[in-house]
C-alpha cells in the first residue's frame, strides 16, 4: 500500500480517527452531502426524491430490469427500491410488468413521461457533477474514476471482514454473558 497520511492519532492516550487521513470519511461526507443536496433540489424542482432519481437513472441505463438488479448495482435495499418503485408508478413515470420467463420476477421500465422527467433531471445532475469536479483536469478526473472503480471493487472484501471475537468491543463481549 502506498505511503499516506495517517488515519489515526492518539488523543488522551487513546487511538482515534484522524479524519483528514481517513479515506472512508471523505467517501461518507461526499455521499451524504451530495445526496442531501440533490434530494433537496430534486424534490423542490422536480418532485422527485434522491432514491426515486437513482431508480430512474438505473432504468434509463438498463431498461426493463428487475428491482433486484437495481439493488445489486447501486446498493439500495429491496424495501427502499420497492417503495420508490410504487411512488414512480403512481406518478406515471414507470411501468411494472411480470417477467414472461418468471412470474415471481418483475421488470421495470420508464414510461415516456418518466423519460421526459429523467431528461430534465440528468441535465441538473451533470451540472452538479461538473461543479464537483471543478478545478480537476481531465486526466485527474480519469485517475479519480479509475481509483473509484478499484475501491468500489473492494467493497465485498471490506464487508466480509468480521474481527476476531478476542478483539471485540466491550458491548459485543457483554452479549456473550
Amino acid at each position: 500500500m502506498a505511503t499516506r497520511r495517517g488515519n489515526t492519532v492518539v488523543r488522551q492516550g487513546r487511538k482515534v480517527l484522524n479524519l483528514t487521513g481517513y479515506v472512508t470519511f471523505y467517501f461518507t461526507v461526499l455521499a451524504n452531502k451530495l445526496s442531501s443536496g440533490a434530494s433537496r433540489l430534486y424534490l423542490k424542482r422536480y418532485d422527485i426524491g434522491i432514491i426515486e432519481w437513482r431508480v430512474m437513472a438505473m432504468l434509463a441505463v438498463e431498461p426493463r430490469i428487475s428491482p433486484v438488479r437495481i439493488c445489486q448495482i447501486i446498493g439500495l435495499d429491496k424495501g427502499a427500491v420497492s417503495r420508490e418503485m410504487r411512488k414512480l408508478e403512481a406518478k406515471g413515470y414507470l411501468t411494472v410488468e411480470e417477467d414472461p420467463e418468471s412470474t415471481r420476477r418483475r421488470t421495470l421500465e420508464l414510461t415516456p413521461l418518466g423519460y421526459q422527467i429523467h431528461d430534465e433531471i440528468i441535465r441538473t445532475a451533470l451540472e452538479r457533477e461538473r461543479r464537483l469536479l471543478r478545478g480537476l483536469s481531465a486526466e485527474e478526473v480519469d485517475t479519480l474514476l479509475g481509483l473509484l472503480v478499484r475501491t468500489t471493487a473492494n467493497i465485498p472484501f471490506v464487508n466480509e471482514y468480521d474481527p476476531p471475537t478476542d478483539s471485540a468491543a466491550p458491548s459485543a463481549r457483554r452479549k456473550k454473558a
